[in-house]
């Protein structure tokens, strides 16, 4: 039996267990249309939710197979932006961050799953109690948003909570091919992969983010609001995001409320910072994956990888395999 066609793949009619992670933005029509022809399922990153940019984006995506994603609490203040992203067919949508329940029955009546992420087992059960037909568990190491699990021991907990009903996702400091393989042996059906994916030809990002992605190391992202406070978007609690670490986190990190009081003068330079992509201010929004990443690649390519290096992976430890000993793993 082929281990990469699983649950997930056969209920998203894709080839390869391999997600694109909705990023704001990040994860327009061009990225979520190169995934998905690789064989994965692109997902356009709906974010907070502009009208404009999602007609275009999902318009742009026909003949071909993808899904939306959105920050639940922020879909929850323009709730129509919902049913303008189901006008364009997609075969799921995504909602992270908040309260599914008052929109899994509408996805589910325009024909499409509904996929939620979850940073708890707890969540993952309300999730599925709701109507979830996927769960993404997303470890602290993923870049942006979450909370405070890391993904090796919240994978396992969601996975005996609710994947005997239904396909577990596992997200969170995977961007390469034993991740997904470890994914699987942890519960997973698939992976959710962001900062592999950001760093690739197609996303929509700035070539200089692109950059310090490749050249980062794990160690070199940061945890916390800085970000948020500086655009003046502070998330609910308990989600914090991660970022890669620059000249602005140095600066106020631990000293966020002296940030709070330069709000406005902040956010100008910061939003400046932004548009003039001079991110030693603006953050580039990126997890601990950043150190697995050489360089900048094609979608298609990093699908192709990641599956081809998952399967190297199993093989290698199956019965009659060159595994290694004890002794070898020991040195």
């Amino acid at each position: 039996m082929d281990p990469f066609e699983t649950p997930l793949t056969r209920l998203l009619g894709i080839r390869h267990p391999v997600l694109l992670a909705p990023m704001d933005l990040v994860a327009d029509a061009r990225l979520a249309r190169a995934v998905s022809q690789a064989g994965g399922l692109g997902l356009l990153g709906g974010g907070y939710g502009e009208e404009t940019w999602l007609r275009r984006e999902a318009g742009a995506m026909a003949g071909t197979r993808f899904g939306v994603g959105f920050i639940t609490w922020s879909l929850a203040r323009q709730p129509r932006l919902l049913d303008v992203a189901l006008e364009y067919g997609p075969a799921a949508i995504m909602l992270s961050f908040g309260d599914a329940a008052p929109f899994i029955p509408r996805i589910h009546a325009a024909g499409a799953l509904a996929i939620c992420q979850v940073q708890t087992a707890a969540m993952a059960r309300d999730a599925v109690a709701q109507g979830a037909d996927i769960i993404v568990a997303q470890g602290t190491e993923a870049g942006g948003h979450g909370a405070a699990c890391s993904t090796f021991p919240l994978l396992p907990a969601v996975a005996d909570a609710v994947g005997a009903r239904v396909p577990v996702v596992a997200a969170g400091g995977i961007a390469d091919g034993r991740g997904l393989a470890a994914a699987l042996m942890l519960g997973a059906q698939g992976v959710l992969l962001g900062t592999r994916f950001y760093a690739s030809e197609e996303a929509a990002g700035h070539p200089a983010a692109k950059q310090r992605i490749a050249a980062a190391r794990g160690e070199d992202t940061v945890r916390g609001i800085l970000f948020d406070i500086s655009r003046r978007n502070v998330w609910p609690a308990p989600f914090t995001g991660r970022v890669l670490r620059n000249a602005h986190a140095d600066r106020w990190q631990g000293r966020e409320g002296a940030l709070m009081q330069h709000l406005q003068s902040g956010a100008d330079d910061y939003a400046a910072a932004r548009a003039a992509g001079d991110f030693d201010i603006a953050a580039v929004i990126a997890g601990e994956g950043a150190g697995l990443i050489g360089g900048i690649e094609p979608a298609g390519a990093i699908v192709a990888r990641v599956v081809e290096d998952a399967r190297a992976s199993l093989r290698r430890w199956q019965p009659g395999s060159n595994a290694p000993t004890h002794e070898e793993v020991a040195i």
